[in-house]
């Protein structure tokens, strides 16, 4: 699995795999429970997932639907 995106802001996490199901590729999200590690003050980043062969094409959804992805 690809890194996709890295964010503390869940509404973009959301958004984001709100875009994935719509176009049918499979995510999954990390660091979802560190909550429970940082007493829920949400500064951990939680991180969106994807197959390595999804990659080029979930960059793309991310891009037209304006979810900066924070790299170069």
């Amino acid at each position: 699995m690809k890194e996709l995106l890295r964010t503390n802001d869940v509404t973009v996490i959301a958004f984001a795999t709100a875009l994935l199901d719509a176009e049918g590729i499979d995510w999954f999200t990390f660091d979802d429970n560190m909550s429970i590690m940082e007493g829920s003050i949400g500064i951990m980043p939680r991180r969106l997932m994807v197959h390595d062969r999804d990659l080029f094409m979930a960059e793309a959804v991310m891009r037209d639907g304006e979810i900066d992805l924070g790299r170069g």
